[in-house]
């Protein structure tokens, strides 16, 4: 709260922003501003309600300071920056930016408002360090409409892939590094995507279509008819990362790709041993590297989803009951910042504490509910709380291990 303290005009929204942000981190069931002021002990909601919608303060110069407290803590120079959108289930037309579109939240089409976050991913954690609302044509084609939501009336359409460049650019001026990107078929199968990250020398690992087509040295092949044509000596078995059960292990294949410009550019191919099942990467990197490290920054992809899961299982995230765009910026800013203040105590717990062999590492649900009990509701009984915090990391380390040893048996 002190590096953000200075956006704040008054003292009393920011006091207010600090009690919202503890009732984000807390056990309420539902996080709104109703619940939220009620557990701080406010008598009504008009205060909670004044923070997101009314009062002086920039949820843009928020995210600045989120996006250099992320770096600080989660630095890595392997660091990925994944890009995703994600959506929120929504009644009615009022909503800013919500209409009838597809949403992986829901897995089909809904009345969903959906908006796109770069999330920065290293080996010490990751976190959300920006985001964009997606504001379909049927929004900007209607200029009252969009002054009703709070949007400028002259505000242009912009697809996905074209808010992940303006979040990118920002995360580079500002004057962080990152050597690569990583993002579904919505962004890889961009050309000004991945065109604008070449400009800068930036790295990708970006999923395409299986239609997607390539140039190679013998001509232009779609993805799935290359990969075909590969004998098998051409596949390696590479992990993609350690997951909850174990390492993620896939067949991988990789194709140069010719091209006068400068860098090296591949067609990445993933099988899945047990399905059968394929995937296809669009890669660049401005000097070689070996597969493992296409490999590396391909599986980090997933980390865009453990964020959005502990984003809003953790911060309320997707809980917001806003209708005007400077509501959904700042409730949302402020539960990214949430969730990364888990993340960077977790990271620098681990660096401090390394957990023992019997026990797994504090997660974040973990550092949550110790917060709870020990700073947001104190407890005298601090010893049976730090008692229930040591069975459930054993009885967890144990689980895994169990994972681990049934994996090596199967391998």
């Amino acid at each position: 709260m002190s590096r953000i303290a200075g956006r704040f005009a008054r003292v009393e929204p920011r006091r207010r922003a600090r009690q919202l942000m503890l009732g984000l981190l807390s056990d309420l069931p539902r996080k709104n501003c109703w619940t939220i002021a009620e557990w701080a002990g406010e008598s009504t909601p008009d205060g909670m309600q004044h923070l997101p919608g009314r009062a002086k303060w920039d949820a843009d110069q928020v995210r600045d300071d989120l996006r250099d407290y992320v770096v600080e803590h989660l630095h890595d120079d392997q660091a990925v920056l994944v890009v995703d959108e994600t959506g929120d289930v929504k009644k009615g037309t009022g909503t800013v930016g919500v209409q009838r579109q597809y949403t992986g939240t829901a897995g089909r089409i809904e009345n969903a408002q959906v908006a796109v976050y770069l999330v920065y991913a290293g080996s010490r954690g990751h976190a959300a360090v920006d985001r964009e609302l997606y504001v379909p044509r049927s929004w900007t084609s209607d200029p009252d409409r969009c002054r009703d939501a709070g949007l400028d009336q002259d505000t242009a359409f912009a697809t996905k892939p074209e808010l992940a460049i303006r979040m990118i650019t920002r995360f580079l001026d500002a004057g962080h590094h990152t050597s690569w990107v990583a993002g579904d078929e919505v962004y890889g199968g961009n050309p000004r995507l991945r065109a604008a990250l070449e400009e800068r020398g930036t790295g990708y690992v970006l999923a395409v279509a299986c239609s997607h087509e390539v140039t190679t040295q013998a001509g232009k092949f779609r993805a799935d008819a290359l990969a075909r044509k590969l004998p098998k000596q051409a596949w390696q078995k590479l992990s993609a990362g350690a997951g909850a059960k174990g390492h993620r292990f896939y067949d991988w294949a990789a194709i140069e790709l010719p091209d006068p410009a400068p860098g090296s550019r591949q067609l990445l191919i993933r099988h899945n041993r047990t399905t059968g099942e394929l995937a296809y990467y669009r890669c660049y990197s401005p000097r070689p590297v070996p597969l493992s490290t296409l490999v590396r920054v391909a599986g980090s992809r997933w980390r865009v989803e453990e964020t959005f899961q502990s984003g809003k299982g953790l911060a309320g995230l997707d809980e917001h009951q806003v209708r005007r765009y400077a509501s959904w910026s700042r409730w949302v800013i402020l539960a990214m910042l949430a969730h990364a203040f888990l993340a960077a105590v977790r990271a620098d717990e681990h660096a401090r504490h390394p957990a023992p062999d019997t026990l797994i590492p504090l997660t974040c649900n973990e550092i949550q509910r110790l917060f709870i009990t020990l700073v947001i509701r104190p407890v005298h009984d601090t010893a049976h709380r730090l008692g229930w915090s040591h069975w459930r990391r054993r009885h967890q380390a144990r689980s895994q291990a169990s994972h681990y040893r049934r994996q090596a048996t199967q391998a």
